[in-house]
């Protein structure tokens, strides 16, 4: 983008007079690409929000459909959209929004057989990931290829009244990724989701709006530096603390594993 327009000048008014973000950093965000991995509970607020900022393009990964058990926590659809793709809902909501986004909506899954030219296909132009997917296997996957294509990751996961939210830059020499965090992680068959324990949804809006705002951070770089930590959120005490991480240098994504 060269300029502002009038229009964009006030809409985006209230970050352009933070020090932290000012012209610059809202130039950053409208030139910026962002993929998102899953449109549910943590994606609907981080889709949003993004859209709000003026984030230049956002490219939504979600193969699921709207249902009626989506309602309570994923605040981006209504019952009139019960049935229809996700990624269509998204669309038409980045639309509302903030027309001048560029939306890309892939309604497909994550898979271990993606090849090269796939992942090439979806990390195309990003400059940072947003993982709010519900299974390691896809975690992992991601994290992998966040590593290999040099693009930051934020990943925020939820569950009951916990949540938790990294970024991860785990190419770099002394910047753990999310694989560090979790090792070889896998999802047992009888591991416990949300339709069986349940989650509270403002919570899960929590961490996608926190997903968000990572993104921004590290888009625009104002504030701390997020690398190496990981920031966990208890909605019952309420309290957050956070914790370092280190690089493990065994690591099959990052070290020499």
């Amino acid at each position: 983008m060269a300029e502002f327009t009038d229009h964009q000048i006030e809409r985006y008014a209230r970050h352009m007079v933070l020090h932290e973000i000012g012209g610059a950093g809202q130039m950053q965000l409208c030139d910026a690409q962002v993929v998102i991995i899953g449109a549910g509970g943590i994606g609907c607020p981080a889709i949003q929000y993004l859209a709000a900022a003026g984030i230049g393009g956002l490219t939504v990964i979600d193969d699921d459909t709207v249902s009626l058990s989506n309602l309570q926590r994923q605040i981006l659809y209504s019952e009139e959209q019960i049935g229809m793709a996700k990624v269509a809902a998204a669309e038409a909501a980045v639309a509302r929004i903030n027309p001048d986004v560029a939306f890309r909506g892939l309604a497909r899954r994550i898979a271990p057989d993606d090849d090269d030219a796939a992942w090439s296909d979806l990390l195309t132009g990003a400059d940072v990931i947003i993982d709010g997917s519900d299974n390691f296997q896809t975690r992992l996957l991601v994290s992998d290829q966040s590593v290999r294509h040099k693009i930051p990751l934020v990943s925020a996961a939820i569950g009951k009244f916990q949540g938790q939210i990294g970024s991860f830059f785990g190419w770099e020499t002394d910047s753990p990724c999310y694989r560090c965090f979790v090792g070889d992680a896998h999802d047992p068959d009888n591991c416990d989701d949300c339709a069986t324990v349940g989650v509270l949804g403002p919570m899960v809006g929590l961490m996608g709006t926190l997903a968000a705002m990572e993104a921004v951070r590290v888009i625009t770089g104002f504030g701390d530096d997020p690398r190496g930590k990981l920031h966990l959120f208890d909605g019952l005490s309420p309290a957050m603390r956070t914790m370092r991480l280190p690089k493990d240098p065994a690591c099959k994504g990052c070290g020499a594993g």
